[in-house]
Protein backbone atom coordinates (compact mmCIF):
# COMPACT_ATOMS: atom_id res chain seq x y z
CA UNK A 1 0.00 0.00 0.00
CA UNK A 2 3.21 2.51 -0.19
CA UNK A 3 1.88 5.06 -2.06
CA UNK A 4 -1.40 4.65 -2.24
CA UNK A 5 -1.50 5.45 1.56
CA UNK A 6 -0.81 9.08 0.33
CA UNK A 7 -3.28 9.35 -1.83
CA UNK A 8 -6.18 8.04 1.35
CA UNK A 9 -7.40 12.11 1.85
CA UNK A 10 -7.89 12.42 -1.94
CA UNK A 11 -10.32 9.35 -2.16
CA UNK A 12 -11.80 10.51 0.51
CA UNK A 13 -12.43 13.60 -0.91
CA UNK A 14 -13.34 12.11 -3.85
CA UNK A 15 -15.92 9.98 -2.57
CA UNK A 16 -17.55 12.26 -0.23
CA UNK A 17 -17.62 15.55 -2.49
CA UNK A 18 -19.96 13.37 -4.18
CA UNK A 19 -22.51 14.58 -1.73
CA UNK A 20 -21.07 18.30 -0.75
CA UNK A 21 -17.98 19.52 -1.81
CA UNK A 22 -17.42 20.90 1.78
CA UNK A 23 -17.36 17.83 3.51
CA UNK A 24 -14.92 16.50 0.28
CA UNK A 25 -12.40 18.77 1.53
CA UNK A 26 -13.06 18.57 5.37
CA UNK A 27 -13.07 14.98 4.75
CA UNK A 28 -9.91 14.77 2.85
CA UNK A 29 -8.03 17.89 5.41
CA UNK A 30 -8.94 15.10 8.35
CA UNK A 31 -7.62 12.09 7.13
CA UNK A 32 -4.48 13.85 5.52
CA UNK A 33 -4.08 15.27 9.53
CA UNK A 34 -4.63 12.17 11.17
CA UNK A 35 -2.25 10.33 8.64
CA UNK A 36 0.39 13.16 9.22
CA UNK A 37 -0.46 12.43 12.92
CA UNK A 38 0.20 8.99 12.65
CA UNK A 39 3.72 9.33 10.51
CA UNK A 40 5.17 11.70 13.23
CA UNK A 41 3.92 9.58 16.06
CA UNK A 42 6.25 6.52 13.79
CA UNK A 43 8.94 9.11 14.11
CA UNK A 44 8.90 10.13 10.59
CA UNK A 45 10.27 13.08 9.76
CA UNK A 46 8.54 15.94 8.08
CA UNK A 47 10.77 16.55 5.16
CA UNK A 48 9.86 12.68 3.97
CA UNK A 49 6.08 14.24 4.34
CA UNK A 50 6.25 16.17 1.14
CA UNK A 51 2.84 14.60 -0.37
CA UNK A 52 0.53 14.84 2.84
CA UNK A 53 2.11 18.39 3.56
CA UNK A 54 0.97 19.57 -0.08
CA UNK A 55 -2.05 17.19 0.45
CA UNK A 56 -2.96 19.26 3.48
CA UNK A 57 -2.03 22.59 2.17
CA UNK A 58 -4.82 21.83 -0.62
CA UNK A 59 -8.00 20.60 1.30
CA UNK A 60 -7.28 24.05 4.13
CA UNK A 61 -7.05 26.39 0.89
CA UNK A 62 -9.72 24.06 -0.99
CA UNK A 63 -11.76 23.57 2.81
CA UNK A 64 -11.88 27.52 3.18
CA UNK A 65 -13.32 28.59 0.18
CA UNK A 66 -15.78 25.64 -0.55
CA UNK A 67 -17.06 26.71 3.52
CA UNK A 68 -16.57 31.02 2.66
CA UNK A 69 -18.02 30.57 -0.86
CA UNK A 70 -20.50 27.24 -0.96
CA UNK A 71 -21.45 28.43 -4.56
CA UNK A 72 -17.96 29.09 -5.93
CA UNK A 73 -17.41 28.48 -9.52
CA UNK A 74 -14.20 26.29 -8.23
CA UNK A 75 -17.18 23.44 -6.92
CA UNK A 76 -17.82 22.70 -10.27
CA UNK A 77 -13.57 22.35 -11.34
CA UNK A 78 -11.96 20.53 -8.24
CA UNK A 79 -11.59 17.30 -10.18
CA UNK A 80 -9.18 19.96 -12.60
CA UNK A 81 -7.78 21.69 -9.82
CA UNK A 82 -6.87 18.73 -7.38
CA UNK A 83 -5.08 17.30 -10.11
CA UNK A 84 -3.29 20.43 -10.94
CA UNK A 85 -2.43 20.43 -7.36
CA UNK A 86 -0.95 17.12 -7.50
CA UNK A 87 0.91 17.42 -10.43
CA UNK A 88 2.54 20.68 -9.17
CA UNK A 89 3.25 18.44 -5.97
CA UNK A 90 5.09 16.03 -8.06
CA UNK A 91 6.86 18.69 -10.69
CA UNK A 92 7.95 20.91 -7.60
CA UNK A 93 9.17 18.01 -5.46
CA UNK A 94 11.50 17.52 -8.61
CA UNK A 95 12.47 20.86 -8.56
CA UNK A 96 13.64 20.84 -5.19
CA UNK A 97 15.22 18.07 -5.58
CA UNK A 98 13.55 15.62 -3.64
CA UNK A 99 11.11 13.51 -5.50
CA UNK A 100 8.18 12.85 -3.61
CA UNK A 101 8.27 8.97 -4.01
CA UNK A 102 11.89 9.42 -2.14
CA UNK A 103 10.06 10.33 1.01
CA UNK A 104 7.64 7.18 0.79
CA UNK A 105 10.77 5.25 0.11
CA UNK A 106 12.35 6.45 3.54
CA UNK A 107 9.23 4.76 5.34
CA UNK A 108 9.32 2.11 4.23
CA UNK A 109 13.21 1.02 4.26
CA UNK A 110 15.27 1.12 7.70
CA UNK A 111 17.28 4.55 8.41
CA UNK A 112 20.53 2.52 8.37
CA UNK A 113 20.21 2.26 5.00
CA UNK A 114 19.73 5.75 3.64
CA UNK A 115 22.81 6.34 3.51
CA UNK A 116 23.92 3.95 1.22
CA UNK A 117 24.44 4.63 -2.65
CA UNK A 118 22.09 1.72 -3.24
CA UNK A 119 19.06 3.84 -1.60
CA UNK A 120 20.41 6.59 -2.66
CA UNK A 121 19.09 6.37 -6.63
CA UNK A 122 17.51 9.56 -6.59
CA UNK A 123 17.32 9.27 -10.21
CA UNK A 124 15.01 5.94 -9.78
CA UNK A 125 12.62 7.77 -7.84
CA UNK A 126 13.41 11.34 -10.22
CA UNK A 127 11.90 8.51 -12.52
CA UNK A 128 8.80 7.14 -10.11
CA UNK A 129 7.76 10.96 -9.75
CA UNK A 130 8.03 12.12 -13.21
CA UNK A 131 6.04 9.13 -13.87
CA UNK A 132 3.15 10.41 -11.24
CA UNK A 133 3.71 14.27 -12.02
CA UNK A 134 2.91 12.82 -15.74
CA UNK A 135 0.02 11.50 -14.81
CA UNK A 136 -1.43 14.05 -12.91
CA UNK A 137 -0.61 16.49 -15.70
CA UNK A 138 -2.18 14.08 -18.57
CA UNK A 139 -5.51 13.81 -15.84
CA UNK A 140 -5.96 17.32 -15.11
CA UNK A 141 -5.47 18.35 -18.91
CA UNK A 142 -7.70 15.64 -20.18
CA UNK A 143 -10.90 16.66 -17.41
CA UNK A 144 -10.24 20.28 -18.52
CA UNK A 145 -10.88 19.16 -21.98
CA UNK A 146 -13.74 17.23 -21.29
CA UNK A 147 -15.52 19.71 -19.49
CA UNK A 148 -14.71 22.25 -22.45
CA UNK A 149 -16.32 19.96 -24.64
CA UNK A 150 -18.84 18.00 -22.08
CA UNK A 151 -17.26 14.89 -23.44
CA UNK A 152 -19.55 12.05 -21.75
CA UNK A 153 -18.39 10.68 -18.20
CA UNK A 154 -16.80 7.96 -19.20
CA UNK A 155 -13.81 10.11 -21.32
CA UNK A 156 -13.23 11.31 -17.50
CA UNK A 157 -13.46 7.84 -16.15
CA UNK A 158 -10.91 6.88 -19.33
CA UNK A 159 -8.46 9.66 -18.07
CA UNK A 160 -8.37 8.79 -14.81
CA UNK A 161 -7.77 5.05 -15.48
CA UNK A 162 -5.12 5.94 -17.65
CA UNK A 163 -3.72 8.44 -15.76
CA UNK A 164 -3.05 6.37 -12.66
CA UNK A 165 -2.60 3.05 -14.00
CA UNK A 166 0.25 4.41 -15.68
CA UNK A 167 2.23 5.56 -13.05
CA UNK A 168 1.20 2.51 -11.11
CA UNK A 169 2.78 -0.01 -13.36
CA UNK A 170 6.22 2.13 -13.60
CA UNK A 171 6.22 2.44 -10.02
CA UNK A 172 6.05 -1.40 -9.66
CA UNK A 173 8.37 -2.04 -12.61
CA UNK A 174 11.16 0.53 -12.68
CA UNK A 175 12.13 -0.22 -10.04
CA UNK A 176 13.33 -4.14 -10.34
CA UNK A 177 14.74 -3.33 -14.22
CA UNK A 178 17.14 -0.54 -11.94
CA UNK A 179 17.85 -3.21 -9.98
CA UNK A 180 18.84 -5.69 -12.90
CA UNK A 181 21.60 -2.71 -14.11
CA UNK A 182 23.51 -3.06 -10.79
CA UNK A 183 24.33 -6.63 -10.17
CA UNK A 184 26.73 -7.15 -7.63
CA UNK A 185 24.82 -4.32 -5.40
CA UNK A 186 22.03 -4.36 -3.02
CA UNK A 187 18.39 -4.05 -3.71
CA UNK A 188 17.67 -0.41 -5.19
CA UNK A 189 14.90 0.81 -2.16
CA UNK A 190 12.66 2.26 -3.77
CA UNK A 191 8.43 2.96 -3.74
CA UNK A 192 7.22 -0.38 -4.38
CA UNK A 193 3.09 -1.37 -4.44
Amino acid sequence: MGYLRGFVPWIVAGVVSSFDWRWGAIGGLASGLLLVIQDRRSGVDPDVLILEISTMAYFVVVGAVSVTDPDSVLADHTDVISFAWLAATAWGSLVIRRPFTLGIAERRTPREYWDMPEFSQVQVNNRITGAWGAGFTFIGVSLAVCDAVDAPAWAGIAAHVAGLLGPAVFTKVHPARAEERLPDRAPVMTVTG
